[in-house]
């Protein structure tokens, strides 16, 4: 019995689960799920991950859900290269460092920049932004990213050093979803952007293609949410404006 992955492509963890099960060949199946259509709210989804979110993982009889445990845990079960999750202790610090620091320090800069870009288009949830708030979100993006090309990115390297680990894929997913407002990231940024292109030739052009090509077209993807799902959205976004 393989190993089954619930994904959603638009979310920045089931990239990241996605690359690491591909890139390392793993016996892995992966059963999509649309979180805009509300299938993680069915009963037969409820029984792999009762949080009702993905990515989740199911493995036999056991199930779990969070995408850096979830790595982590396929890191053993298939004894990946050991450059993914390092078991030289210093490595494996520097890697789960960024991972305690990101969720905080990137990953909530981006869904914010990502929403309230979101609803100046208005595809979502007809509220307007004000100006202030949008360039608050912009400074919040830019500080995160020059932490992250000061502090964690080696150069000529990656986040753990001199080889790809966990750590990078949880980045450059993470970095990659504003471009799903429009906005470029990478843009002026010398050194954001080598580290991009290493992580792509590590990975695969083609591979990373295919886990991104869902969010470089969320925002027409959006704009056909019905307004069944309006609701759903709206209580987040007034808690990013207000």
């Amino acid at each position: 019995m393989s190993l089954k992955l619930f994904l959603d492509m638009i979310s920045q963890p089931c990239r990241s689960v996605f690359l690491f099960a591909k890139k390392n060949n793993l016996p892995v199946e992966v059963k999509l799920i649309s979180l805009k259509n509300g299938e993680q709210h069915t009963e037969k989804f409820r029984k792999v991950n009762p949080l009702r979110k993905v990515p989740a993982l199911k493995d036999g009889d056991f199930c779990m859900g969070e995408s850096i445990p979830m790595m982590e845990y396929m890191a053993e079960k298939f004894n990946t290269p050991d450059h993914w999750f390092p078991k030289d202790l210093q490595k494996r610090a520097r890697v789960n460092e960024y991972l305690s620091w990101q969720h905080l320090g990137i990953r909530r800069v981006c869904f914010k920049l990502l929403s309230l870009r979101e609803e100046v288009d208005g595809p979502v949830v007809k509220l307007e932004v004000p100006e202030d708030k949008m360039a608050r979100a912009m400074e919040d993006l830019n500080w995160s990213l020059d932490l992250i090309e000061k502090t964690f990115i080696k150069d000529g390297g990656f986040i753990g050093g001199e080889q790809i680990s966990i750590a990078d894929l949880v980045a450059i997913v993470e970095i990659m979803q504003p471009f799903a407002s429009g906005v470029d990231v990478f843009q002026g940024r010398a050194k954001l952007s080598a580290w991009k292109e290493r992580v792509v030739q590590a990975v695969g052009k083609e591979l990373f293609d295919e886990a991104h090509k869902t969010i470089l077209s969320a925002k027409d993807s959006v704009k056909q949410l019905d307004s069944s799902k309006v609701e759903y959205f709206r209580p987040r976004v007034l808690r990013l404006i207000s």
